[in-house]
């Protein structure tokens, strides 16, 4: 995750120990996709879930026993994801489970299966945070979520978390459909006084693999992206609460070096700082993924490949072992890189970016093509 609002405003942001922390040591963040189930059908779904019930989905014992082991381990933070994670029955017992082993609890969702007594049950359990996932307004979110009706449920589901005391935001997926709706996203954060927006990067992963036409041409990301920029050094002078992230392409990093050193050469050169500790994409060091038969992964987009699994194998000793192939490689991942991201002066702030975007493209260790700076911004790097 890029701290958008972080770096551009220099204000003090509740993630900042996770994102600008040196990574030796630090323990993951972990992604658990509890359930393959649910209640909508998204065009650009990573997990491929549906409303089938996964029949090797971990039992809560099973749960209860990986999340004691990510709390001993010393995982900073449990994001209960899916699916949609309000499709599974115990999900209450084991965010509350989470919380009383010392891990911090956050929900992924898609927001409609939050009623007021939801929320207020998510906040006895000791939820403290829920990303609830909008890609547009009204007909054109609810085209992608594959269901009538999903946009007004959803926002009713943010307004339910308000009113219960749980913190929330929207997380929101660029694409070739629905890119122009970023400025009505961000007018409608502003009018609401949500707290919180984080803008995705569209991975070719799972559903979103045969999203016909969804990939966003790099030129217009970059647009997309230089527009959040400006719009949230505009709302952080209005609203001091407000944190904007972009999340899953760190090219979103030189980039706002770049853009900021035109504007505040000051401020540029601490958000350089930052951005050189915070060392780019961390698949594999910074980032795991637990899914619900309860394989681990480098991060949520390698659901093709496991490391191993929990019912067999403690995360704790998967995640420390470095005879892992993979894990080895991504952990020392510059000299495997080849093509146009080994040649890039900005790889220390970028770290190669997602390589299961670039194996998708057809080369692991290649180039991964969502990046959109000009050969002249990579060799001036």
């Amino acid at each position: 995750m890029i701290g958008v609002s972080r770096l551009i405003c220099g204000k003090l942001e509740p993630s900042d120990s996770l994102r600008f922390i040196e990574r030796e040591g630090f323990r993951p963040v972990v992604v658990w996709n509890c359930t393959a189930r649910c209640n909508l059908l998204c065009r650009h779904c990573y997990s491929s879930s549906s409303i089938a019930r996964d029949e090797y989905e971990l039992t809560t014992d099973e749960a209860k026993s990986m999340i004691e082991d990510l709390a001993e381990y010393g995982c900073p933070v449990l994001l209960f994801s899916g699916g949609e994670p309000l499709m599974r029955r115990d999900v209450l017992e084991l965010v509350q489970f989470a919380k009383e082993r010392g891990l911090r609890p956050a929900l992924s969702t898609n927001g409609t299966l939050i009623t007021r007594k939801m929320a207020d049950e998510l906040v006895k359990a000791g939820a403290m945070y829920a990303g609830i996932s909008l890609d547009g307004l009204k007909e054109k979110n609810d085209f992608f979520r594959g269901k009538a009706g999903a946009f007004d449920a959803a926002l009713q589901g943010v307004e339910n978390c308000r009113a219960a005391g749980l913190k929330v935001g929207l997380r929101f997926t660029i694409t070739a459909f629905n890119f122009d709706q970023i400025p009505k996203i961000l007018d409608m954060v502003e009018k609401r006084e949500i707290v919180r927006v984080c803008f995705y990067h569209l991975v070719y992963s799972g559903r979103a693999k045969n999203f016909q036409g969804g990939v966003l041409e790099p030129a217009k990301v970059k647009k997309c992206v230089e527009h959040i920029f400006e719009r949230t050094k505009e709302l952080c002078n209005k609203f001091s609460e407000l944190e904007v992230l972009t999340v899953d392409n760190y090219t979103d990093a030189p980039f706002l070096y770049l853009w900021l050193k035109r504007r505040d050469a000051k401020r540029a050169e601490a958000a350089l700082d930052m951005l050189r500790i915070n060392a780019g994409n961390a698949s594999g060091e910074k980032i795991a993924c637990i899914d619900w038969k309860g394989d681990v992964h480098p991060d949520q987009f390698w659901h093709h490949f496991s490391l191993g699994n929990v019912k067999e194998r403690k995360f704790s000793e998967i995640w420390s072992d470095n005879n892992i192939p993979l894990l080895k490689m991504l952990r020392n991942r510059r000299e495997h890189i080849r093509g146009r991201c080994a040649s890039c002066g900005w790889f220390g702030l970028c770290n190669g970016n997602l390589r299961v975007r670039a194996e998708a493209a057809g080369d692991l260790w290649g180039f991964d093509p969502a990046c959109y700076l000009t050969d002249e911004e990579i060799r001036n790097g």
